[in-house]
């Protein structure tokens, strides 16, 4: 129960790693806000948890604002916001991505950072307290060809971990990252082109421990990184990767 009596928010909560999140911090005693652009599945996660659901465009200022009043109506306060909900473009050539993806990419991978900062962050201010985690990749440590704008993307949430981790860290307020490997995620298939035995065989090669990131991996890494067992930890960004980055 690392996370007892904790309320938390975590972002892109219906599926993939943001799922397993809410499923382990869920079971490490918090209480959870799924929120997901799919609300009914949202809803699923959340009904299975014992949470709360709320579709939510985390690139959209006004849905972010929503999102933050609702929790702070239900609870009174927000402990930890993970930064969960992520989205990628499909291996293209750097020049070839179109301006709407791009504009997509950022928006959701790095714009939502800000936004949720914006809303939250004033009220652990007031609190004293918080931990915020920002899901990034290893795509932002140890990029790779034809998926450069996505790189970027998580490349910036390193930093802006870093610098909101420097800033926050006297108001009370932690702020970590985790970097995972590609994993069993409904982004499978874009981050690697197309999903065949063959190319799933090529990525796990460069993977030392043998296997892709499990929404369970992630789960017990943000669990203990938001717990107060990681009370000396902020600023980091975690590989979560079986090695890759070695």
């Amino acid at each position: 129960m690392r996370l007892e009596g904790k309320t938390a928010i975590v972002t892109g909560a219906a599926s993939g790693f943001g799922a397993g999140i809410a499923r382990i911090f869920a079971r490490e005693g918090a209480t959870v806000m799924v929120a997901d652009l799919n609300g009914d599945a949202a809803q699923t996660i959340a009904g299975e948890i014992g949470g709360t659901a709320i579709r939510t465009d985390v690139a959209n200022g006004a849905d972010v604002k929503a999102m933050t009043r609702a929790a702070m109506d239900q609870w009174g306060r927000i402990d930890i916001l993970v930064n969960n909900a992520g989205i990628t473009h499909l291996p293209t050539p750097l020049e070839e991505v179109s301006e709407e993806e791009f504009d997509r990419v950022l928006a959701v991978n790095a714009k939502s950072v800000y936004l949720t900062a914006r809303e939250i962050v004033p009220l652990m201010k007031a609190a004293g307290r918080g931990a915020i985690l920002n899901i990034a990749s290893t795509a932002g440590l140890s990029p790779r060809p034809r998926l450069n704008w996505y790189n970027a993307s998580k490349g910036w949430m390193i930093t802006a971990t870093k610098t909101m981790a420097v800033e926050l860290a006297p108001s009370g307020i932690r702020v970590n990252a985790l970097c995972p490997v590609a994993g069993e995620t409904p982004l499978l298939a874009s981050f690697m082109g197309e999903d065949t035995p063959e190319i799933r065989e090529k990525f796990l090669s460069t993977i030392p421990i043998g296997r892709f990131s499990t929404p369970e991996d992630m789960g017990e890494a943000a669990a203990f990184l938001c717990s107060d067992a990681a009370s000396m930890i902020t600023g980091v960004a975690m590989e979560v990767d079986g090695g890759r980055c070695i």
